[in-house]
């Protein structure tokens, strides 16, 4: 009964714990508690029992599961012999890398200069390519000039240079190139420059070429005979209406005007001069990459009434030959119609390269304000104000010789008389009789030879095919333009060409003070210089012209006997004879009245004018009548006395 309980106790023990460990304690538990050797021996058959009971299981086990066991105990068998070998492996590779270790340490100062001259070989290699890269620049630098790349030709030549003069400074192999390239270097802001002022001048004006050439174009399918019409100065609207803002910029250039310099870049495929805005901001940051920006400022400055100049001259040319082509003689007609037109064309040629030096004044602006700029503020950049400035000298040399002040201002001015301290010498030299001059006429000339007539006909054609393809003249001699000292004429010169010219003049003249941000109370120099020549001159003119012809009829001995021929009473339809005076007076006054529409302006000054001749001319008929009356009155008187 005691063994059974054991064997109870044995077996729960067994059924709880799965641990050896744990029965091996509770075995001995219960040796250690029992006094009786049978109880011990009883235990001791129960663990024998037990023990039999695990080897059958154990067996059964084995006989049911050989395979799986005999696979694992190979595959254990295998992988203890890779661990046992992949020790032995690392032991000697640990073994070979102390070996090494310590041939390295012998080694060390072998193995730092042969590290050391690989490197010098490397630094050799990158040289070489260097050298070889630097002998092609020279064709590179041609093919990219030809093809106008500037930036890219710019960037070859100044990291060319920088490398010459830097780590190939030692070549002696070199020193041909290193000079070759310095000085293409020292030219190269020229070649740009001169490219800035192209475009600036001459492709600014393409579209102004082309856009006339239209107008002309569709002009001599309507012939236009109406005079110009009248336009009240006092009202005049906003200039900028008369402003085409648009006749610069290309498809698109209003937004690459927004563009930041940095962004702009060279595309090999498109032709560099398709954008103007684009093209001249490359030049402008090859000139930067040059270090050129002082000197491309100074020359653009200087440059400026050059250019302008030149282009008043290769404008009139131009206007010249459309009248020869619309068939004027220049030289046998007075065209100031001729003058308007090569005014406007001027106009809108000046606001195009006002347009285009605004654009390059904001590339310089942000050439200068970048923050890699090397100048610091020290450069002084020209402004617009400069550029209306110089326009507007331009246009008063150009007035001045179309308006012929020179002369002009002599006719105008009352002739000096002779001093009382005048040396007797002087009095006789001026009532001697002096002799003739014989005027000088050239014997022969040669202008309307079979030669001369094909060879201006050669050189007009030669000038018609460049400007259809530029838009634009490129200048050179005109032989259909009228000669006037050193220059050479639309139409003649005269003071009477403002009437033609005024009213476009004060338009632009608006555009001016609109673009030069003028306050209401300031005056342009070309609006100071057309009422000084206006008021201190032409008013002058005019009044000395209608003095003398109103006096060479009204001063003579008897201006009430002077009657109008029958071919001005005809032309005047009317029956009843007329005195000469008063067909001149009528003729003055019309003058007047024709430049009171011409001159709005200066409407009242005219009318004074006119107003003051009538009363002249009222008072001398007045005096002219009386003075009859008088000597009518006196002749019988004298009848009278005489019959008495």
């Amino acid at each position: 009964m005691a063994a059974g309980d054991m064997g109870g106790r044995y077996r729960s023990s067994i059924s709880k714990s799965k641990d050896p460990s744990g029965l091996l304690i509770s075995v001995i538990r219960t040796l250690s508690t029992s006094d009786d050797v049978e109880d011990r021996e009883t235990e001791k058959g129960r663990l024998e029992e037990a023990y039999e009971k695990c080897d059958r299981d154990l067996d059964e086990l084995i006989v049911q599961h050989y395979t799986e066991l005999t696979t694992a105990i190979r595959t254990y068998q295998s992988i203890t012999e890779r661990i046992t070998n992949s020790r032995n492996k690392i032991k000697q590779v640990k073994e070979n890398l102390l070996s090494c270790k310590m041939l390295l340490h012998c080694k060390r100062d072998e193995l730092r200069k042969l590290w050391i001259e690989g490197i010098e070989h490397k630094h050799v290699l990158n040289l070489l390519d260097e050298i070889e890269n630097i002998k092609q620049v020279p064709q590179k630098l041609e093919q990219c000039m030809a093809s106008k790349h500037y930036l890219s030709a710019t960037d070859m030549l100044v990291s060319a240079v920088d490398s010459l003069e830097g780590p190939l400074l030692q070549v002696e192999g070199l020193s041909d190139l290193r000079l070759e390239l310095h000085s293409k270097k020292m030219n190269m802001h020229l070649v740009l420059i001169d490219e800035l002022h192209r475009h600036l001048y001459i492709k600014s004006t393409n579209r102004v070429g082309q856009r006339n050439k239209e107008k002309r174009r569709l002009s001599s399918l309507v012939k236009d005979a109406s005079p110009v019409p009248l336009m009240d100065v006092s009202n005049l609207s906003t200039p900028r209406k008369f402003l085409e803002t648009s006749q610069f910029s290309t498809p698109g250039s209003s937004s690459m005007r927004d563009t930041s310099l940095l962004e702009m870049k060279e595309d090999a495929e498109l032709d560099p001069e398709e954008n103007s805005t684009i093209f001249m901001g490359i030049l402008i940051k090859g000139l930067a990459k040059l270090k050129k920006i002082p000197e491309t400022v100074k020359a653009i400055q200087d440059r400026l009434e050059q250019e302008l100049k030149q282009i008043v001259k290769r404008s009139t040319t131009q206007v010249a030959d459309n009248g020869y082509q619309r068939g004027e003689n220049l030289s046998q007609e007075n065209q100031p119609r001729l003058l308007l037109e090569l005014l406007e064309l001027l106009f809108d040629k000046f606001n195009a390269v006002a347009a285009a030096h605004s654009v390059v004044l904001g590339h310089l602006q942000q050439t200068v304000a970048s923050p890699c700029s090397q100048y610091d503020g020290d450069i002084k950049l020209y402004d617009m104000v400069d550029v209306w400035v110089k326009i507007q000298d331009v246009l008063q040399m150009l007035l001045t010789e179309y308006l012929d002040m020179k002369n002009t201002r002599t006719a105008s001015e009352p002739s000096t008389q002779l001093s009382y301290t005048s040396s007797g010498r002087e009095f006789a030299a001026f009532f001697a009789k002096k002799k003739p001059q014989r005027p000088k006429t050239p014997l022969f000339k040669f202008e309307s030879s079979s030669h001369a007539i094909s060879m201006s006909a050669y050189l007009r054609e030669q000038r018609r095919e460049l400007y259809s393809r530029s838009g634009e003249l490129q200048g050179g001699p005109d032989d259909n333009l009228i000669e006037g000292g050193g220059s050479k004429f639309v139409c003649k010169p005269g003071a009477r060409n403002i009437t033609i010219i005024f009213h476009p003049l004060l338009r632009f003249i608006q555009e001016i003070e609109h673009a030069m941000d003028l306050g209401p109370s300031k005056q342009c120099p070309l609006r100071e210089f057309l009422t000084m020549y206006i008021k201190n001159i032409f008013l002058n003119q005019v009044l000395a012209e209608i003095n003398k012809e109103i006096e060479s009829v009204t001063k003579a001995s008897d201006p009430l006997k002077i009657l109008a021929n029958a071919d001005t009473m005809k032309i005047l339809g009317v029956q009843r004879p007329l005195l000469q005076s008063t067909v001149i007076v009528e003729k003055t006054v019309q003058d007047l009245m024709n430049l009171m529409h011409d001159l709005s302006a200066y409407s009242d000054q005219f009318l004074n004018m006119v107003c003051v001749k009538l009363q002249e001319y009222k008072d001398t008929c007045t005096l002219a009548y009386r003075y009859r009356q008088a000597k009518g009155d006196l002749r019988l008187e004298m009848e009278s006395i005489s019959c008495m």
